[in-house]
């Protein structure tokens, strides 16, 4: 299968709109029933960062997603490209109080974490132009 690439502008609404396409692609591409829900929470968590940090960087800027569906995984590339600190860092860090860290940075924290928990492998990296998420699952042959 092709890839498929969308572009949102940066509300909340449309997150469920990535999550229903991510879901239907998954599907297409041979992701098992047992793991779509695990597909459409980590996308949904990933495309709502993504949001959350266009809106207070670059509100202009759409935010990207790549879903691709080849051979023996399928891949889902959400990528925001505000340059501005979105408080993530990859791998997360232990829990506040756990080496004395500040509370307040768990939130972006917690949501990698989650989507750590729902994919069965992710990266992050950072690039000039923001960070990406890349997370994917196992696929058998795609429906036809």
């Amino acid at each position: 299968m092709a890839t498929v690439e969308m572009t949102f502008t940066p509300l909340p609404a449309h997150v469920r709109t990535a999550r229903l396409v991510a879901t239907a692609v998954a599907r297409r591409s041979g992701v098992p029933e047992a793991l779509l829900d695990e597909v459409r929470l980590a996308v949904g968590e990933a495309c709502s960062r993504a949001v959350e940090v266009h809106q207070e960087h670059c509100p202009a800027e759409p935010v990207r997603v790549a879903l691709t569906g080849a051979g023996e995984r399928f891949e889902v590339v959400v990528t925001n490209t505000a340059t501005g600190d979105d408080g993530m860092e990859w791998p997360p860090r232990p829990a506040p109080g756990a080496d004395g860290q500040d509370p307040a940075a768990l939130p972006a924290e917690l949501g990698l974490a989650v989507i750590a928990g729902l994919a069965d492998d992710v990266q992050v990296s950072r690039n000039g132009d923001g960070l990406s998420i890349r997370m994917s699952w196992p696929a058998s042959s795609p429906a036809r």
